[in-house]
């Protein structure tokens, strides 16, 4: 049996005050680097703030590449020497780009870093400067007291996750995959959150897979001709049909194997049975499963036309597509049968990812929330969207959602994530940088 205790080391009072104080610091400063991401390849400062990073980690004595995709596009990877080179490594990945942010509808000026009303204020604070300041607040640690991780770990803040990662983690996988050489496995957004349970519990779900992306356009195509006139090959009214198709279908549940884990989790810890229609009895813990148990498309751009008067030849739809591991197949058959046989599609497709939640690295994530809260539930969970883990993928190496915080039942901090006044709480960054610290100094082999 492993002595999970002993396997798993808790920073003393005084090494847990400076984690937290460089946690705080570094999320503030992280912040006010104006980092958005507009899409379509427009983006502001990620290459100041990559070089920002770059520079702290050559203070504590590391050394840091910092490569550029395109002009302003910049990404910071650097490795830290274990103290088994045998041993796999680990890779721990943040982006350093957030979403806009209006400053008119804020109560703050969102790249201000404020601190107060014990949290950090600004975009980003939650997606995902808080695991990027967590993350340089290690290297600070290990600086700090000489101590060295079990393993190699390789750092990765990287650009554009807020938009297609082709400046960013895909740049990093198809031009420079020697710096992730010997990794077995990535942690990153999103999981390790703390999650009110009825009757007090507190869940704390780790990521172990996301459903897959297909951004797809369809296209219909019909006769062009005078607004004036009827015409029965209009293009318009082919989409607009289509469209309602799509609408009205009712997609399939589907319990695939990490959302039933979840759910066998859930329902043994409740002492209840949980029906897959029925998720109230979960309480806030219904948002982790509702959005994982069917396939789902949602038509979110649409283009025809350029006059009043003209019937155009062609219009189309951007189709957002989000796809369930192994449920692949039986997508697309049904986004085409739906499309039906006047319409056509194109588009980009990720497919789902996974990772194994038997794992001795999920063991030892779940050992490291329990280091620093005893009473902590941790089970695996799907993710609705997608991260960076779909890129990596790509070099084999699993992803979890692992980015430690604790808040208090009447915080949610995901309505915050990509809204108004986001902010995170400073007693959730000081907790998150304990609980990271614990398991990057953990050798997962022990849970073997």
């Amino acid at each position: 049996m492993t002595d999970t205790a002993a396997a798993t080391p808790v920073p003393s009072a005084d090494e847990a005050a400076a984690l937290a104080d460089d946690a705080v610091d570094f999320c503030s400063r992280l912040i006010r680097f104006d980092t958005s991401n507009y899409g379509g390849g427009e983006s502001r400062g990620e290459r100041a703030c990559a070089e920002w990073v770059a520079g702290e980690l050559t203070d504590a004595g590391l050394k840091p590449v910092v490569l550029e995709s395109a002009p302003g596009r910049a990404n910071t990877v650097v490795r830290i020497t274990g103290a088994d080179p045998a041993a796999p490594a680990l890779l721990v990945h943040g982006h350093l780009d957030v979403v806009p942010a209006e400053p008119s509808d804020w109560s703050t000026y969102p790249f201000s870093g404020e601190v107060r009303d014990g949290a950090v204020w600004g975009r980003g604070a939650l997606d995902m400067k808080d695991m990027d300041a967590m993350m340089l607040a290690f290297v600070r640690h290990l600086q700090r007291t000489g101590a060295k991780p079990p393993r190699d770990l390789v750092f990765a803040f990287v650009a554009d996750e807020e938009d297609t990662g082709e400046y960013g983690a895909r740049f990093l996988v198809e031009q420079h995959p020697d710096l992730f050489e010997g990794v077995n496995a990535a942690i990153s957004e999103s999981g390790g959150q703390s999650v009110p349970l009825p009757g007090g519990a507190r869940l704390y779900p780790i990521a172990a897979g996301e459903r897959g992306s297909a951004w797809m356009t369809a296209t219909a195509r019909g006769t062009a001709g005078h607004g004036s006139k009827r015409n029965d090959d209009n293009a318009l009214v082919k989409l607009s049909a289509a469209i309602g198709r799509f609408d009205r279908h009712e997609w399939p549940v589907r319990v695939v194997p990490i959302v039933a884990a979840l759910l066998d989790g859930l329902s043994r810890h409740l002492g209840v049975a949980i029906d897959p229609t029925d998720l109230s009895p979960l309480g806030a813990a219904a948002e982790l499963v509702s959005g994982t148990l069917a396939n789902s498309v949602n038509p979110t751009m649409l283009r025809a036309g350029y006059k009043h008067n003209v019937i155009p030849s062609e219009a189309s739809a951007a189709l957002d597509g989000r796809i369930l591991p192994g449920t692949e197949a039986e997508f697309f058959a049904t986004v085409d049968d739906l499309l039906g046989p006047d319409l056509t599609r194109t588009g980009d497709y990720l497919p789902p990812v996974s990772a194994d939640h038997t794992s001795p690295d999920f063991a030892a994530m779940a050992a490291a929330l329990r280091a620093h809260d005893p009473e902590a539930l941790v089970l695996p969970y799907c993710m609705t969207g997608g991260t960076d883990a779909k890129a990596f993928a790509a070099l084999d190496i699993p992803g979890f959602g692992f980015v430690p915080g604790r808040t208090p039942a009447d915080f949610n901090a995901w309505q915050y994530v990509h809204g108004v006044d986001e902010r995170v709480l400073t007693d959730s960054l000081a907790f998150g940088a304990r609980v990271l610290t614990t398991y990057l100094m953990t050798d997962p082999r022990a849970f073997a």
